[in-house]
């Protein structure tokens, strides 16, 4: 049997933890989050949401960490092991990421573009002076109706929109390819391939820079915007709670959703980068890390914003809650409004949209790690043997992903985009989210993970973390799932929405990682021995899908051939245990 290679570990534990906080904070915690809370009427979105951090957020990211770091694999071995009925959970993890790569770094492409347009005198966000500016548009010392559009706003939908994107007038209009876009498109990728092409060894020196260099602009933008006039009446709406607003369920399932995608549990990138962190590693201390600064870094977002909000509300002499801003809006408008009246306005914006090409960098690294990982844990050799280095496979990944998101830079782009993201992001996601949490916390068991634990750190898991696997997180995030399909709406963009085949589209991309779910139970379920009910229960044993790849070293006393947990033994040390195999 041909040896798997001995899997490389981080330089620095420093670089897992920053790669870590690199990867959950991301856009979204700039701008889903603030829009969230504006949607919520501010402050009561704070109380669902800092609940739902302790008992949803930190007990799965710490379920997460511990499965791929005891395993050393990524999501679709690892969860292969922990429940093979459920193998396809690790499967569709990998599909989803590959999917939303394709498309998210059209987010990172309109960063660049903002970055290349802040180098301009004026900034062309400025002011009024324009050839896209309609008469509605106010100038920054001008207090107007509530039928006034800001310069910020305007440069948004007009020039970005129809300048840059040049958006045809629906998703049955493909249009021409926007050259400019394309470029820069494939600028993105060149940049992440040679951020990521050695693995971990050049993503956690990148991570230094990428994870760090955020906070810098954060708090200087805080620090400009509570100067101006408004931002105490915005920071007040952002922080006192409307109490009324808590009675709305619809509150609490979107702070739990926040919190679930904020971190990034169900898309496995946490965990494959968790495997390659030493087998001793302490787990417990990470999770915290990478926990409470994301959250941290929302609430800083949230100052930011909200106070910005404040200065615009005092701008058009209109109540902070008729504000129109909406999604991307809070990046690409409210932002850039906020420091373009700064001194050196233009070096703002420069290391502004620098910053959102940071935030994007990182999400993006974790997610073609993810497919990079998988497909090297399953066919190594033959990859090797194709490929001939690593780092031509990681250019192929790179590749296949920037040619499967030209669609996005064609005219008809942003609507493909909207399309990709509702179902992807939305649907697609609670999906594996709740079976991941019942292959682990059910299926696998509280007890096993425990025992994982101790073997690892030589602790096992309090009373919290236990509850909260065995009965809280796998509650809310089916209750989160519910609510989901009863209060799903199709997908829109702006005031246009999506035509029925476009929405079929839009279902066929979700199934795309959904699939490999039953798929997987199906596949298992055939190839196991016995009647049915025999299948069934060697479907949810740990290790069954071993078969004999390891019955030497189980032999040897490292794990138990029937349960795969570990056993023991005085020749055997920790650190030198090797990752478990499994043959899909």
């Amino acid at each position: 049997m041909e040896q798997q290679p001995i899997r490389p570990t981080w330089s620095r534990q420093i670089e897992f933890t920053l790669a870590g906080i690199g990867c959950a904070v991301g856009l979204g915690n700039v701008w889903r989050f603030p829009y969230l809370c504006y949607r919520s009427g501010g402050g009561a979105f704070l109380v669902p949401y800092l609940l739902m951090l302790v008992v949803l957020g930190v007990p799965l990211l710490y379920m997460e960490l511990i499965v791929g770091q005891y395993t050393r694999r990524g999501p679709v071995h690892a969860l292969a092991n922990v429940c093979p009925l459920l193998k396809g959970v690790g499967i569709a993890s990998v599909a989803i990421s590959f999917i939303m790569c394709t498309y998210y770094n059209l987010v990172i492409t309109w960063a660049l573009y903002y970055l290349f347009s802040s180098f301009q005198s004026p900034l062309p966000w400025q002011n009024c002076n324009n050839t896209w500016n309609t008469q509605n548009c106010t100038s920054h010392d001008v207090t107007n109706s509530s039928y006034s559009s800001t310069a910020s706003q305007e440069f948004f939908k007009y020039a970005s929109l129809y300048k840059m994107l040049q958006q045809t007038g629906g998703v049955d209009e493909a249009g021409l390819i926007r050259w400019e876009l394309f470029l820069i498109l494939l600028l993105a990728w060149i940049i992440i391939y040679f951020c990521i092409f050695k693995g971990v060894k050049s993503t956690g020196k990148v991570v230094y820079f990428t994870a760090l260099f955020p906070y810098i602009i954060l708090i200087a933008l805080l620090i400009n915007n509570v100067q101006l006039p408004g931002a105490l009446d915005g920071i007040t709406f952002f922080i006192v709670p409307d109490w009324n607003m808590l009675l709305s369920v619809e509150v609490w399932v979107n702070a739990a959703a926040q919190i679930f995608n904020s971190i990034g549990i169900g898309f496995g990138s946490l965990l494959a980068m968790s495997s390659y962190n030493s087998f001793n590693n302490n787990v417990l201390k990470d999770t915290l890390t990478i926990a409470i600064i994301n959250s941290l870094t929302s609430l800083l977002a949230g100052f930011v914003i909200f106070s910005a909000f404040g200065y615009m509300s005092h701008l058009q002499g209109i109540p902070i809650s008729d504000l129109a801003v909406d999604g991307p809006g809070l990046v690409f408008v409210v932002y850039p409004q906020a420091f373009s009246n700064m001194p050196v306005s233009q070096l703002w914006a420069v290391m502004f949209f620098f910053m959102l090409l940071c935030l994007g960098l990182d999400s993006e690294f974790a997610m073609v790690e993810v497919m990079v990982t998988s497909l090297m844990d399953e066919f190594y050799h033959k990859l090797i043997r194709f490929f001939k280095r690593k780092e031509l496979f990681v250019l192929a990944v790179c590749g296949a992903a920037a040619i499967l998101g030209i669609p996005c830079v064609l005219q008809v782009g942003i609507y493909v985009f909207q399309l990709m993201d509702h179902y992807t992001a939305i649907v697609s996601i609670m999906f594996l989210a709740f079976f991941e949490v019942i292959a682990i916390c059910w299926c696998y068991g509280v007890t096993r993970l425990s025992d994982n634990l101790e073997e690892m750190t030589g602790k096992r898991a309090n009373v919290f973390f236990r509850v909260c696997w065995l009965i809280v997180a796998p509650v809310l995030v089916g209750v989160i799932l519910v609510f989901s399909i009863i209060q799903f709406k199709p997908a829109r963009y702006e005031d246009y929405v999506f035509p029925p085949w476009a929405q079929g589209v839009g279902w066929l991309i979700a199934m795309g990682s959904i699939i490999w779910i039953p798929l997987g139970a199906v596949h298992t379920l055939w190839v196991l021995p016995g009647s049915f009910i025999q299948k069934l229960k060697l479907s949810i044993t740990p290790g069954t899908l071993d078969g004999k790849s390891n019955m030497a070293y189980y032999e040897r006393g490292g794990r138990d051939a029937n349960t795969g947990l570990a056993v023991i033994s005085s020749d055997i040390h920790l650190t030198e245990k090797p990752p478990l195999q499994t043959n899909l």
